[in-house]
């Protein structure tokens, strides 16, 4: 059975930029009937891109299909926004873990989310992320 899944946005850069080295992760996502993520992906992979277009090390043709690829895995996506309550739950959510800032917001909204919708599940590729879902 197709899983809901939410994504992080390190889970949809390397499916797309490292395309074949998480076969995994590719096949949940293109499976999944319901794919949900935050606004704040679409701010983190448009700023990788940037990061990548400056260091010169992907050729413009290679970006620009990624870019492409990227934009419709985002339109699959149900977009939650970054509100006073996933802001609430990210300065709470698994204080005994060492979470960066953007990946507490990603895991407040995975748990948000996953209160309203049974059995979704966190797809992410950060070891850091992956281990405080446990706490969470």
């Amino acid at each position: 059975m197709s899983k809901c899944l939410y994504l992080d946005t390190s889970a949809v850069l390397r499916a797309i930029l490292e395309n074949g080295t998480s076969p995994e992760v590719e096949a949940l996502i293109a499976a999944a009937p319901v794919l949900i993520t935050s606004r704040l992906s679409l701010v983190e992979s448009a700023r990788a891109l940037h990061r990548l277009r400056q260091l010169e090390t992907v050729g413009e043709a290679k970006l620009a299909d990624a870019e492409r690829e990227i934009g419709a895995v985002w339109a699959r996506c149900e977009l939650w926004e970054l509100t006073p309550s996933v802001c609430a739950k990210a300065c709470q959510v698994t204080p005994g873990k060492p979470l960066r800032t953007l990946d507490a917001l990603h895991l407040a909204t995975f748990v948000l989310a996953r209160e309203k919708i049974e059995g979704l599940e966190l797809v992410t590729v950060d070891d850091r992320l992956q281990a405080a879902l446990g706490a969470a």
